[in-house]
């Protein structure tokens, strides 16, 4: 019986001082967080070895279906391209990948849709690895560059491109001006983003808080958007012709939290490659996932799916719009 309790107690020890660690090394969103988080990722290799090159989630259909877990990114890219109607875009058509990480996007866009490909990313890592698994070939070019401040000029590209870059700008208002600014007249945005539920018609309640900031301070968010917040901030840059339309792929969507997980079981040869310290790197994620897993599961968080026209006439001179003068949330 006191082994028992020995091992009992050992076991909590071990529990308190995990959680301990888990929250005193949060990622929390600050000046240089982002930059500095993705290019540990980059360096560190193991996101890449289990993600593949798309740092995103999958498509699995509707009804979801079993899928491999790079096939499901690889076919989100399709889906998202067909969604937004860009497969009826002509070769040559110029786009910018906003938040391209790796550039597993990006290299889809230009090889599979001829497209004229421009990725940006805060982390100069992952420039540097983007244009490692870029063939010359291809018409793509990576750049470092800010998506708060793009340093493209005004009507720049016929297309822009995001998938789950939203969640770290710190201003959504700012940051939906910035990718409609750079479309040229009747050019076409497509986003897809994490999304909270829109707390203005239900607040979240005493678990979801806690749960929502650790969503938030793990990875280096500031805040997240709901749907209906940030389509309305899109039309609140004067820039949108007609209407923005969104949908929601969480059903779509939601196997690749678990999935995620089951790769470091279903991949045991990533522990010979990168030893103790990448076991314990990515069992440090582990809650991260199941708490994603949780809010996207119970209606917390939504993926959402954005398309706008970049007006046919421009105004001479484009107005930011700030997150403390439309809604963001």
């Amino acid at each position: 019986m006191n082994l028992f309790f020995s091992a009992l107690g050992i076991l909590l020890t071990l529990l308190i001082v995990g959680i301990a660690l888990y929250l005193f090394t949060a990622r929390r969103y600050g000046a240089d967080s982002v930059a500095n988080s993705y290019d540990e990722w980059t360096e560190d290799g193991i996101l890449e070895f289990y993600w593949g090159e798309h740092i995103h989630l999958g498509h699995y259909g509707l009804p979801p279906s079993r899928k491999d877990f790079l096939t499901a990114k690889s076919d989100f890219v399709h889906e998202m391209v067909r969604w937004g109607g860009l497969d009826k875009l002509p070769p040559g058509t110029t786009v910018l990948d906003v938040g391209c990480g790796i550039g597993g996007s990006s290299r889809i866009l230009a090889q599979d849709y001829s497209f004229a490909v421009t990725g940006i990313t805060i982390s100069p890592q992952q420039v540097e690895r983007a244009q490692q698994l870029t063939s010359a070939e291809q018409n793509v070019q990576f750049l470092v560059d800010d998506a708060m401040a793009l340093s493209f000029p005004d009507a720049s590209f016929d297309v822009v491109w995001s998938i789950e870059a939203g969640p770290h700008m710190p201003d959504k208002g700012v940051f939906a001006t910035e990718l409609m600014r750079v479309l040229k007249p009747g050019g076409v945005l497509v986003v897809a983003d994490w999304n909270q539920r829109d707390d203005r018609q239900k607040p979240l309640n005493f678990w979801e808080r806690p749960v929502m900031q650790q969503l938030l301070d793990q990875w280096s968010h500031p805040a997240f958007s709901s749907i209906e917040g940030f389509s309305e901030l899109l039309a609140a840059t004067g820039l949108v012709e007609g209407e923005v339309v969104t949908a929601d792929w969480t059903v779509q969507t939601l196997p690749s939290w678990l999935d995620s997980i089951w790769q470091g079981l279903a991949r045991p040869q990533g522990l010979i490659r990168f030893g103790l310290s990448g076991l314990i790197k990515s069992l440090r994620e582990v809650p991260t996932l199941l708490l994603m897993r949780l809010a996207f599961g119970t209606g917390l968080c939504r993926f959402g799916m954005f398309r706008a026209n970049a007006a046919k006439s421009l105004p001479p001179l484009t107005k930011t719009v700030s997150a403390q003068s439309a809604p963001v949330i």
